[in-house]
């Protein structure tokens, strides 16, 4: 009876200190986001400040340089003045067209990525016939394939989209070429051995491995969806941020390309966020790395 009670005991004990050490641990993380956020509001408000001071002491001319209260204004006016909002429509309309322009060109060019890239980097043959011919229009100016594609297509959204998806595909391509060179081949080697075919060694073996070179190029790619969007806006179109933010550029109006610049900004931080979400749903399986593990 005494030794049960004492086990008892020290079951009692350890779980209390588990429950502790978990409690302790919570609260560490909490503290730590807070100071992240705390951080990063601080930065914020130094940059804005410092900007506004030195537009309103004279140190910056507000005439080249804007200043926060005038992007503020101007934000105000693009979602607040319906179809006179922009000379193309409302503003909400141009958001709309970038973001689709950019959405589309980035699973464009992301899941022609992953299969070049898968299928590039299994077979040497491949790689060493497209090889030269993918780093040709890899080296070629992004602008003038914007300019070919515009001349090709029109001023509507598809040559938009064609633009960003080549560039998110040479940054997808590249991260799954190396991730399936990669992977392990004594893992190949036994699913192989346990009769595995082809496709079932792509599916269950090879694009997992893989996954994690292909979601860290997601984070980049779609910043550069945007950039395409915007380029391709830029040289020619209809509607869009770009063609606000030259609008505004030639009417002088920095207060306008900064406003345009900040919507841009949200929606990047956005896809950032749904792509990191998408990230530890996809990889949950994976151990925290080293880093990860200091930040939790």
């Amino acid at each position: 009876m005494t030794t049960d009670t004492t086990h008892a005991a020290d079951t009692t004990g350890t779980a209390t200190a588990d429950t502790r050490a978990t409690g302790a641990g919570v609260r560490a993380v909490r503290r730590r986001r807070l100071l992240v956020l705390t951080a990063r509001l601080g930065v914020a408000v130094v940059v804005l400040g410092g900007w506004q001071l030195a537009t309103t002491v004279g140190w910056l001319d507000p005439f080249f340089f804007g200043q926060p209260s005038g992007i503020a204004r101007r934000l105000v006016e693009f979602f607040s003045q319906g179809q006179q909002a922009t000379e193309f429509g409302s503003f909400w309309l141009q958001i709309e067209t970038t973001l689709k322009e950019a959405v589309l060109g980035f699973a464009l060019g992301a899941v022609t990525g992953v299969v070049f890239g898968v299928a590039l980097g299994q077979n040497q043959f491949l790689a060493d016939v497209f090889g030269p011919y993918l780093k040709i229009v890899n080296a070629i100016p992004r602008i003038v394939l914007g300019s070919i594609f515009v001349v090709a297509f029109g001023i509507g959204e598809t040559p938009k989209i064609l633009l960003a998806a080549v560039l998110v595909f040479f940054v997808v391509f590249f991260n799954a070429f190396q991730g399936v060179r990669e992977v392990d081949r004594n893992i190949l080697a036994n699913a192989r051995v346990l009769g595995a075919s082809p496709l079932q060694i792509v599916r269950h073996v090879v694009v997992p491995s893989a996954l994690t070179w292909i979601i860290a190029s997601l984070h980049t790619a779609f910043g550069f969806a945007i950039v395409g969007a915007l380029v391709g806006e830029v040289l020619g179109a209809q509607n869009g941020l770009g063609l606000v933010i030259k609008t505004a550029q030639n009417s002088f109006d920095p207060n306008g390309v900064f406003a345009a610049m900040f919507v841009i900004a949200v929606i990047a931080l956005s896809a950032e966020w749904l792509i990191t979400k998408l990230e530890h749903r996809l990889l949950s399986w994976r151990p925290p790395s080293p880093s990860e593990a200091a930040a939790i």
